[in-house]
């Protein structure tokens, strides 16, 4: 019967991920394709998107700060690799990466902005799901701003699937529960529904923790991280395998 429950729950979170994930595919290969094509690059944003940028390159930072500086003889899965930023600085340090999104048009684009030469590292770029068996283990997997959107059971049941395949760490980011964030959040609603990305669920950090304690026997959390900047606010957990 135990064994019934989990794996209906399992189905159920599984289900439920798809959903939001088949959302996310719609939108950022039509309606958002451009405003992210432009916030990863140099081009001139406005104020409010030039926060977000500062915001998401700090980000960044952060996460590739807290994998070995020497990546050579690693895999890493950047799941949710958006326009392969990330990416290609893990290359850079010799890192076989794999980035997966699945926006294949933003993907396109990672794949025409990579440099030709990475160093040691190279990228398999690829569209579909980040949760594919196919994609092989992994070092380090890193997922930045690839779970803000889902629900806490489904962060950590997302993240009980990655660690399957992962001998190392895995660093993510979270869209923290802050009053400024939630009436953020709010007003965003009331932008007319083409201009809107699906949306971003707040989490407790505290509770989210319990969570994947209980869920990841074998994993303890690390260190984490805020950010925030104008209307970027995320947080970075980093799990590490005992």
């Amino acid at each position: 019967m135990m064994a019934t429950r989990a794996s209906s729950g399992f189905e159920h979170h599984r289900s439920r991920f798809e959903a939001q994930r088949d959302k996310l595919t719609t939108y950022f290969d039509s309606t958002a394709r451009k405003a992210w094509i432009d916030l990863t690059s140099d081009t001139k944003v406005s104020g409010i998107r030039a926060t977000v940028r500062a915001g998401r390159d700090a980000m960044r930072e952060v996460l590739l700060s807290w994998l070995p500086h020497d990546l050579r003889r690693c895999r890493v899965l950047d799941a949710g690799c958006g326009t392969g930023t990330l990416s290609v600085l893990a290359a850079r340090r010799g890192a076989e990466v794999v980035g997966v999104d699945v926006a294949g048009g933003l993907v396109a684009i990672a794949r025409e902005r990579c440099p030709s030469f990475l160093g040691h590292g190279r990228i398999h770029w690829r569209v579909g799901d980040m949760l594919d068996p196919a994609h092989g283990r992994f070092d380090h997997v890193v997922a930045m701003d690839s779970l803000i959107h889902y629900r806490p059971e489904d962060i950590v049941a997302t993240l009980v699937s990655l660690a399957e395949r992962c001998d190392g760490s895995i660093v993510f980011t979270h869209a923290p529960s802050t009053p400024m964030l939630r009436a953020m959040h709010t007003t965003g609603l009331l932008f007319p529904r083409s201009d809107r990305a699906p949306a971003i669920v707040p989490v407790r950090e505290a509770d989210l923790i319990v969570m994947i304690e209980e869920a990841l026997p074998g994993w303890h959390v690390g260190r984490t991280q805020r950010i925030g900047s104008g209307f970027y606010i995320s947080n970075a957990l980093e799990l590490v395998r005992d």
